[in-house]
């Protein structure tokens, strides 16, 4: 490996820990030796890496030092488009085309030859089934949880009785055939599952629910018995 392959890896490393992370794991994941750790650190923050820590105690790297946009392994790159492409496919219109346009941004930066990888993947997304109705609904409801923001709803359970329900939403997941809602609801006063295609009405409330998305989600992670890859793991 290169020297230059090894930095831009390394920096790679760093951003995956939200916590200092110690030389020698650093070390371990690249396959080098501590040394070479140490005078790698030293030549980023010479380059302008804001890395903060010490030997002994650990490493961080503070956000905002940008990498130049000059390697994506060709893995890499199908991931990219692999990724790019069941989004456009899997999800509702307005997340698709941001897929698509964030993309078209990664391809504006490339080199010429690993910018042709984007268009020859041989990686596609097969046919799924049919969209559930209450896509229309997905943009607002994914809005919601990024303001953490209440959503009151008209819900009919699967024999088709309907109640009002105040729900705190906290993610979203996407499965082939329908679109899950995961909330807190006032009405259970526990965490509860609603599929998106049996919402019969939605409003977004002014005011934001009283607990953190972070806390809500761990406290669903520990009763689900769920643990949800972090960019450390």
């Amino acid at each position: 490996m290169s020297r230059a392959a090894r930095l831009l890896d390394l920096l790679q490393v760093f951003r995956r820990y939200k916590r200092p992370v110690s030389g020698a794991t650093l070390a371990e994941e690249l396959g080098v030796s501590l040394r070479t750790i140490y005078r790698d650190i030293e030549t980023l923050k010479a380059q302008g890496a804001a890395i903060d820590g010490e030997a002994g105690v650990g490493f961080v790297l503070k956000p905002g030092f940008m990498l130049p946009p000059l390697m994506f392994s060709e893995d890499e790159i199908e991931a990219l488009v692999l990724g790019s492409r069941w989004v456009a496919e899997r999800t509702d219109q307005p997340l698709g085309q941001a897929a698509r346009n964030a993309l078209t941004k990664i391809a504006a930066v490339l080199p010429p030859d690993l910018r042709a990888g984007l268009d020859d993947s041989t990686l596609l997304v097969g046919r799924g089934a049919p969209l559930a109705a209450g896509e229309s609904e997905l943009p607002a409801i994914r809005d919601a949880i990024r303001r953490q923001r209440k959503l009151e709803i008209s819900y009919a359970d699967v024999n088709g009785a309907c109640s009002e329900r105040v729900i705190w939403p906290i993610a979203l997941a996407f499965f082939d055939r329908a679109r899950v809602i995961v909330a807190w609801c006032e009405l259970r006063n526990d965490f509860r599952h609603f599929r998106a295609d049996r919402i019969i009405s939605l409003t977004v409330d002014a005011k934001g629910y009283p607990q953190r998305r972070a806390v809500l989600m761990k406290q669903w992670q520990a009763k689900e018995g769920i643990h949800l890859r972090s960019r450390s793991d």
